[in-house]
């Protein structure tokens, strides 16, 4: 018994350093990517949106008239000038919309001076619920570095589905419903065109690469 055990651990042994392995060299080859990628070709890293259809067409947004959570009245002109970061999601999400809040928010304090001009928008998919005061109150332990957006449900899905956002609203059994939605975090040149994406899923060091890229272009 004492040998079979001891052949059993070396197993599970083996098999872990094997799995590390395959994770370092994968790691390896998107950091590259990441570094990169963005500044040698202006045709976006990864298509944004979770199953969305687009050919290979890079999406850039469309024009649009929404509402800031201060209140104030936005549009697509916003997104021009900065390098900018787009997120939607919306307040009653349970979970990858408040980490990828906070994967954003803090990516943009560690970038600390190299930050510039970079600005980020949290977009309610969700405005039924999420009036300016709901969305205001959300993202408020983030508000110094992101700002939230809300507005009428149709112009909503049409910028969202002008990013290649996945937008569906969800039945539940107890009469509630949720909101199924791509969980990309968009990243945005200076001209307001698409120029990368990362997820809550991704490693923080490449996803700040990323920040810090479109913030060179």
């Amino acid at each position: 018994m004492k040998t079979f055990r001891i052949i059993l651990w070396s197993a599970v042994g083996l098999a872990v350093v094997v799995v590390l392995a395959l994770f370092w060299t994968t790691s390896q080859q998107r950091s590259s990517t990441a570094q990169t990628g963005l500044l040698s070709n202006p045709i976006p890293l990864e298509q944004p949106g979770d199953g969305a259809s687009s050919g290979n067409r890079p999406m850039n947004g469309s024009p649009f008239s929404l509402i800031e959570a201060n209140g104030e009245p936005i549009t697509e002109a916003a997104f021009a000038g900065r390098p900018t970061v787009l997120f939607f999601g919306f307040t009653y999400c349970p979970e990858i919309c408040p980490v990828s809040l906070y994967m954003l928010s803090t990516l943009i304090d560690d970038l600390g001076d190299e930050r510039g001009d970079l600005q980020a928008f949290f977009i309610s998919v969700d405005p039924e619920r999420d009036t300016p005061e709901v969305v205001q109150s959300y993202i408020s332990p983030f508000a110094h570095n992101i700002r939230g957006i809300t507005g009428d449900l149709a112009s909503i899905e049409a910028l969202a589905a002008s990013w290649g956002i996945f937008v569906e609203k969800v039945p539940l059994d107890d009469g509630d419903y949720t909101v199924d939605h791509g969980a990309s975090i968009l990243l945005l040149d200076r001209q307001g065109r698409f120029r990368g994406a990362f997820d809550h899923r991704d490693n923080p060091v490449i996803a700040s690469e990323k920040l810090k890229l479109i913030l060179a272009l």
